[in-house]
Parts: C-alpha cells; sequence; structure tokens
C-alpha cells in the first residue's frame, strides 16, 4: 500500500496547477511594467562593473523576469501565448442590447397584461354585484323646532356680541376707576391737613389719624368759644363780688 501511495503521489502532483489564475492581461502587463522600473535600479551602486556590462545584465534580468511572470500566469484559463492581447470590450453594445429589450418590453407586456386586467376587473365587479345591503338608510327628516330655534339664534348672535364687546369695555373703565381710588385711599395725609381737620371736625378715638407728636390735642374751635366764654364770665363775677 505504501509503495502505490508513493507511486501516485508524484502524479497527483504534477497534475495539480500551481499557476496563478487571472482575468486581465493588461493588468498583469501594467504590473511587469512598473516591477522592471524597480530592477532598472538593482544594479545601481556598483562601480566595479563597467556601464556595458550593467546594461546586459539589466536586459537579461528583465527578460527572465517577465519571461516568468509570463509561464506562470493563466488569462481566464488560457496560457500567455494563447491569451488574446486585446481584452473583449463588449460593454456598450451589451448595454444597447439591455435597453432595446428594456423597450420592447415597455411597449409590448402592457398589451398583453390589458386582458388579464380587464378580465379580473369584470370579475370584482360581479363579486360586488352579489353583496347586498344589510342595513337600508332612513330619510332624515327635519325638526321644525329646532330649525326656528337655530335661525332665532343665529339672528340675535350679533346683539350678543355687541352686548358683550361693551360690558367689556365698561368693565375696563370700571377697573381704571377702581385703581385710581384705591391710589386716593392708599394717600398719606401731611401734617398740616391733619392739623386742619383735627382743628374742624375735632380729634375722637374712632379717626384713624394719630395724635401729634409732642402729645398735646388742639381744642376744637367751639370748645375755645365756649371757655373763653366763661372766663369772661367770672372775671365779671369777680370785679361784682369786689364792689360788694
Amino acid at each position: 500500500m505504501e509503495a502505490e501511495q508513493s507511486e501516485t503521489s508524484p502524479n497527483d502532483e504534477t497534475n495539480q496547477e500551481y499557476r496563478v489564475q487571472v482575468t486581465s492581461k493588461k493588468k498583469v502587463t501594467e504590473l511587469i511594467n512598473r516591477f522592471k522600473e524597480v530592477l532598472n535600479s538593482a544594479l545601481d551602486g556598483q562601480p566595479d562593473i563597467s556601464e556595458e556590462t550593467k546594461r546586459n545584465l539589466l536586459q537579461d534580468l528583465l527578460h527572465t523576469f517577465e519571461t516568468a511572470v509570463q509561464a506562470n500566469v493563466l488569462v481566464n484559463g488560457q496560457t500567455w501565448e494563447e491569451a488574446p492581447d486585446v481584452e473583449d470590450t463588449n460593454h456598450l453594445e451589451i448595454l444597447d442590447d439591455t435597453i432595446v429589450e428594456t423597450t420592447s418590453r415597455r411597449s409590448t407586456y402592457p398589451k398583453k397584461i390589458l386582458p388579464y386586467v380587464v378580465h379580473a376587473l369584470k370579475a370584482e365587479r360581479k363579486i360586488m354585484g352579489l353583496y347586498e345591503q344589510t342595513v337600508k338608510p332612513d330619510d332624515f327628516v327635519k325638526d321644525a323646532d329646532q330649525e326656528r330655534l337655530m335661525a332665532e339664534v343665529s339672528a340675535a348672535a350679533p346683539g350678543v356680541v355687541k352686548q358683550a364687546v361693551q360690558v367689556i369695555k365698561s368693565i375696563d373703565t370700571l377697573q381704571k376707576q377702581a385703581q385710581g381710588l384705591c391710589q386716593v385711599l392708599r394717600m398719606t395725609p401731611s401734617h398740616a391737613s391733619l392739623q386742619i381737620h383735627r382743628e374742624v371736625l375735632g380729634f375722637s378715638s374712632q379717626s384713624d389719624a394719630p395724635p401729634p407728636a409732642n402729645g398735646r390735642v388742639s381744642q376744637p374751635i367751639k370748645r375755645a368759644v365756649q371757655e373763653k366764654a366763661a372766663a369772661e364770665s367770672y372775671k365779671k363775677s369777680k370785679g361784682i363780688a369786689g364792689t360788694d
């Protein structure tokens, strides 16, 4: 068994493909030219070699490199020599064919579909005709009283709006008057006005005005007149008693 395996293994190795599969010969050529530029500087810095020898060595090196790459490459399953130099670039033709095919479908398919659409619509209409109304609608009868009330409300609406506008205006006026009254009530009377008020009306415990700072309360005019009259009568009575 081992002998048979050893005999078959070399055949399997020879049948196995080690070459690189590529799809574009043009791209491989571009890569070869790019690496040739790198190899051109391989012998730089060798002063012991003459220029002619360098030239010959570079030519041999580049030729060997190009031949080795071409020998180890398969272009779409073909060898380098069998593969065509000019690639098939029929993309525009394929695009034109696709456009023509799409246009023809747009012009022919609607005509083919039309009979089926008409048949489907007729069948749907026939199915809809089989349905019956389960609830019959009743006729709507208008109520005369309701119509009359609606007419009266509609007629009275403008007057109500005018009254509402007047009420709003009067509320604004009352609000302004109330604000003025509040300002008057919040005013603090001066000392002179308080003095005049005491002299004219007299000071009472129910008055909101406070007494003066010195604690003295001036007598009303009427009381002062009475006191003066009493003093004069007292003097007269005293004078009469002295004469006696």
